[in-house]
């Protein structure tokens, strides 16, 4: 799919940044702070290489190039118009190191592990890419997002909130199609490269609007990887001819 252009400032600050009305907390009588904007944004974590001496569960870490990957994203993400009040981290290996590469740039972001957005594998309508995966890990993969999904993306309470999530292309796409309230199976159809991001805001009245998903913008041609048509790569020196 077409990868999301670099975002302008200004257009973060239209639609990411709280109006006044938003940011005021309710007078009424129980004293309850009134419905904010939740803004989520969901990176995917740096390229890495197949291992199998990696830990079975937790996967292997990143390779070189995934680690520049994620110094570049860690430094898209300093920059951007608004602080993250949290990073919320998959278990997996390779989100792990991306979120420790990131929080060089995002020194003053609170780090949780969240088991929720580890790496699992949903149900598709395209069967023959999961045919080797049993149906109770498809619908366990489900249940899994969500859940994360109903209890994290909803409106955030007397503020806006501005939250990272460093996890999985899986998970990301599952996301995304609970946000656009379409057919969960249709999640393969999307693509989202490494360290891309995605950026999803929950309105005050539990509503959703996807602002951007997949942006590399920050990555040079030649980094691009893990998404529809992109070649592997690496940085290690040409051979000698």
């Amino acid at each position: 799919m077409p990868r999301t252009a670099f975002p302008s400032v200004l257009l973060f600050l239209a639609l990411l940044l709280p109006t006044g009305s938003f940011a005021r907390t309710s007078n009424n009588a129980k004293g309850e702070a009134a419905p904010a904007p939740r803004i989520i944004v969901l990176a995917r974590h740096g390229h890495y290489v197949a291992d199998p001496d990696a830990h079975a569960t937790l996967g292997p870490g990143l390779s070189p190039l995934g680690i520049a990957q994620a110094k570049l994203l860690g430094a898209r993400l300093a920059g951007l118009p608004m602080p993250f009040d949290v990073m919320a981290v998959s278990p997996l290996t390779r989100a792990q190191e991306t979120a420790r590469v990131v929080a060089a740039d995002l020194t003053e972001v609170k780090r949780v592990d969240v088991p929720e957005l580890a790496e699992c594998t949903p149900p598709t309508r395209r069967t023959e890419a999961v045919a080797g995966i049993p149906a109770e890990a498809l619908e366990a993969c489900a249940r899994q997002l969500d859940k994360l999904f109903a209890e994290r993306f909803r409106p955030a309470s007397g503020r806006p909130s501005h939250e990272l999530m460093v996890c999985h292309g899986n998970v990301i796409r599952y996301l995304i199609t609970r946000a656009l309230s379409v057919d969960s199976k249709a999640w393969l159809e999307l693509s989202v490269g490494h360290t891309s991001l995605t950026t999803i805001r929950v309105e005050p009245d539990g509503s959703f609007r996807v602002i951007a998903v997949g942006d590399t913008g920050h990555l040079p041609p030649n980094f691009l990887t893990g998404a529809s048509g992109d070649p592997e790569r690496d940085l290690a020196a040409p051979a000698l001819k």
